[in-house]
């Protein structure tokens, strides 16, 4: 069975707003990434401690920790970015769960991301020796403009950090936002699919430049991602992040009404290929 949760800085800035909301509509997880206002990479002991008592009191868990880890450039000093993945590490064991999303690095202004594989590739071994002895796993989620840009280099990254701790979330909407690929799931889904263990659904329209669609009224293929994941009995997160007001490279907004209507989307969605989605 397919979990449901949430990116519900989306929904309200409140966090209690954003925990309150998914109780309401028996979301059983929240993905934090904005905690009132704040990333949650930025909060201080005390915030940390009311956010996880505000989880667990309305009976969530945490299906990731929504880092901003690798969205920098990479002629940027590294020592200070990794001093940060280690605390994203810490707020994974603190909040438990056992994923960080991650990313893989923008190149220097005016260069081509693809040229600095190898770069790229030492920052994320250096992360690996980090989670050594821990249960956290770097999900790295395909984006515009950073090394897994495409479904090829997402893969790429996998096999040559070959670990454990390195699988992939898949976005479908950002394939088609950044790749202008409208067939995600005939061409990146099946390569992939091996080291997927996170999903992210929001929609999008080829074309459009800051709004999100409503999950099955895009190009990007929800429903058919929705049967795949029915067919491989997929029993991880499936994490909502509709963007139907504004979307932007750090984050978005859909308020409480059209997210509400995008949860029932899913569901109905999911219903009607036999995915298990509670």
């Amino acid at each position: 069975m397919a979990k449901l949760s949430a990116f519900a800085d989306e929904v309200t800035e409140d966090f209690r707003g954003q925990v309150e909301f998914l109780a309401k509509e028996k979301v059983g997880y929240i993905e934090p990434r904005f905690v009132n206002k704040k990333n949650l990479m930025d909060l201080n002991q005390k915030e940390l401690a009311d956010t996880r008592k505000l989880i667990r009191d309305h009976g969530l868990k945490v299906s990731a920790i929504g880092s901003p880890i690798g969205k920098v450039k990479l002629d940027q000093p590294f020592k200070p970015h990794l001093d940060k993945f280690k605390h994203a590490v810490e707020l994974a064991q603190y909040l438990e769960t056992p994923f960080i999303r991650m990313f893989s690095y923008y190149a220097p202004e005016g260069k081509n991301i693809d040229d600095y594989r190898f770069q790229v590739m030492d920052r994320m071994v250096a992360k690996l020796e980090v989670l050594t002895g821990t249960n956290v796993v770097m999900v790295h989620e395909n984006e515009a403009n950073i090394y897994g840009h495409s479904a090829a280099n997402c893969v790429d990254l996998v096999k040559e950090i070959d670990s454990p701790k390195l699988r992939l979330a898949y976005d479908p909407a950002n394939f088609v936002w950044g790749e202008k690929i409208t067939n995600n799931v005939e061409v990146c889904w099946p390569l992939m699919k091996p080291y997927v263990v996170h999903i992210h659904i929001k929609d999008w329209k080829l074309g459009a430049k800051d709004i999100g669609s409503m999950p099955g009224q895009g190009d990007g293929q929800i429903k058919e991602l929705l049967a795949e994941l029915a067919a491989m009995k997929y029993q991880g997160c499936v994490t909502m992040e509709p963007h139907l007001e504004t979307g932007g490279q750090f984050g978005g907004s859909t308020g409480p009404e059209l997210f509400s209507k995008a949860i029932a989307a899913v569901r109905s969605l999911a219903a009607e290929v036999g995915l298990k989605c509670d």
